[in-house]
């Protein structure tokens, strides 16, 4: 009989305390040090290279997908939406040295100005950032000489990323609409 209660006692507390460890083992949040992460020391990185939006010709990689019914009186193209793959080059000339990829949309968000909503993933192709992306949200005021847009994450070696992207137009060819825009991106990331 003793035996029978030390084992009913055991398989209790046993069973308690597997109701206790199981309830706390699936929390929703908890605090973490960036070293738990195989986090190092953050680092501030400098990226340079050249954005080419190329919507004309044969193979364009930024294309329309979306307008509203305005969108063809508007002075400013308002709902207009552009999807992209544009190619980011260490020169201007698109001749040069794929360094990624622009992935992702812009549209123009603005009725008064030129102003276009930016929503895309820099994915890099080449050098030790190679299989890394940068992520973009932001305003670009295409008319300003320079324009800043906030970088808001990233992925592998941009994990935790922000920072910001400052874009310069290199060229504008007014009769085909292709671009090609200097950017200097500076990002904090581990």
């Amino acid at each position: 009989m003793a035996l029978c209660i030390t084992k009913l006692i055991v398989s209790s507390l046993l069973f308690t305390s597997t109701l206790f460890f199981t309830a706390n083992s699936h929390t929703f949040s908890r605090s973490l040090l960036p070293e738990e992460l195989g986090l190092e020391k953050e680092k501030l990185s400098h990226l340079h290279f050249f954005f080419h939006d190329i919507v004309s010709g044969r193979n364009p990689t930024a294309v329309r997908v979306a307008e509203a019914k305005m969108t063809n009186t508007s002075a400013t193209a308002f709902g207009l939406v552009v999807m992209i793959d544009d190619p980011l080059t260490e020169g201007p000339e698109l001749s040069s040295k794929i360094v990624g990829r622009a992935q992702g949309l812009y549209s123009s968000a603005s009725l008064n100005d030129v102003g276009l909503l930016m929503v895309q993933n820099y994915v890099f192709t080449e050098g030790k950032f190679n299989g890394s992306t940068l992520s973009v949200l932001g305003r670009n005021a295409v008319f300003s000489d320079v324009r800043e847009m906030p970088i808001v994450g990233g992925s592998r070696l941009f994990r935790f990323a922000r920072g910001y992207a400052q874009a310069r137009t290199h060229s504008l060819d007014l009769k085909t609409g292709d671009a090609v825009v200097e950017y200097n991106v500076y990002v904090f990331h581990y």
